[in-house]
């Protein structure tokens, strides 16, 4: 049956990161700079890999679209919150609620898999150096991105179809600063039986393989290390996943933190905590950890700036 036939709430009432009145501008200009932070970060990177042939290679391939996927799933939740942080009613439209835990979602995936994805580029360039180019060549990374999408897109639809294929017809409180499963199947007066089992599903079904993959690329980069005989050779090797691998971390220990804490310690607050940590905070870290960490990116970024310097200089002259 479609929503429309039974759903009588027409909009909801997002409670936001807290409820007391005198944190709601100090959030608004931590929450305001961390975005602004997001942006300029992905945005360099994006413009960086882009324009530097020294950086069209496989590896910064996928950091490009992990730079967009950072951005898009920034953007899908920070605007909004930012604003219902300086009005006083938090109200999203039903549809509105729907896109935005869609598109959500499809980002939150995009990043899961692409994660995965350059963890087996990693490991391909370290374990199987020659054949680098044959194994990730650009049709094999256009096709790896292109499933990705597809499966993340594919895994959105069926996901927010289950979670708004609910009746809404009592409270329209959403407890959380986004559209969210959990907040959403909470507030549902129907059986909610299927929709939390698709969840779940997905949301196992995505951890565990995108885990696994980074698991087995990491375990096979680790012995491939330990065959080197040469100090230099191994030093090199570690660095060039050393960003990946600080990436990786951070984001998939926010998600197992959230998704597998004690249900005597569950509370909608640390999930808040959580939310922001992994929509907000690692987008903006992204970024700094492959640019603080990467000869690579650092030196693209100088010589960037170096070649705009000389630009502007010529142009000034020129007037």
């Amino acid at each position: 049956m479609a929503p429309g036939n039974f759903t009588q709430v027409t909009e909801f009432i997002l409670t936001g990161v807290s409820d007391r009145p005198d944190l709601q501008i100090p959030l608004f200009c931590v929450f305001l700079v961390i975005y602004g932070l997001t942006v300029v970060g992905n945005l360099s990177i994006i413009t960086l890999t882009s324009v530097d042939s020294r950086l069209h290679t496989p590896m910064y391939f996928f950091l490009w679209h992990l730079a967009i996927i950072n951005l898009g799933n920034s953007t899908v939740i920070a605007p909004k919150m930012l604003i219902n942080l300086l009005v006083k009613k938090h109200a999203t439209s039903y549809y509105e609620c729907a896109a935005q835990l869609g598109v959500f979602l499809v980002f939150i995936v995009a990043e899961i898999f692409m994660l995965a994805v350059m963890a087996y580029d990693r490991y391909v360039a370290i374990c199987n150096p020659l054949l680098y180019m044959v194994v990730v060549s650009q049709r094999i990374c256009l096709l790896l991105v292109f499933l990705t999408y597809l499966y993340d897109f594919s895994t959105a639809v069926v996901a927010s179809y289950a979670v708004f294929s609910m009746a809404y017809c009592s409270s329209n409180v959403i407890n959380h600063f986004y559209c969210d499963v959990i907040p959403l199947l909470a507030l549902s007066c129907s059986d909610t039986s299927f929709p939390e089992t698709v969840v779940f599903i997905s949301a196992a079904t995505n951890l565990v393989v995108s885990i696994l993959i980074v698991l087995v690329s990491y375990f096979n980069i680790v012995l491939s290390i330990l065959r080197m005989r040469s100090s230099e050779g191994r030093k090199k090797a570690f660095s060039t996943c050393a960003s990946h691998t600080m990436a990786v971390s951070v984001f998939y220990g926010t998600l197992l933190f959230m998704y597998l804490q004690p249900r005597t310690n569950h509370s909608m607050g640390s999930d808040k905590m959580a939310s922001v940590f992994y929509t907000l905070v690692i987008p903006m870290l992204n970024p700094m950890i492959y640019s603080l960490r990467n000869k690579d990116v650092k030196a693209a970024l100088k010589r960037f700036l170096t070649n705009h310097a000389v630009l502007c200089r010529c142009n000034f002259r020129t007037l």
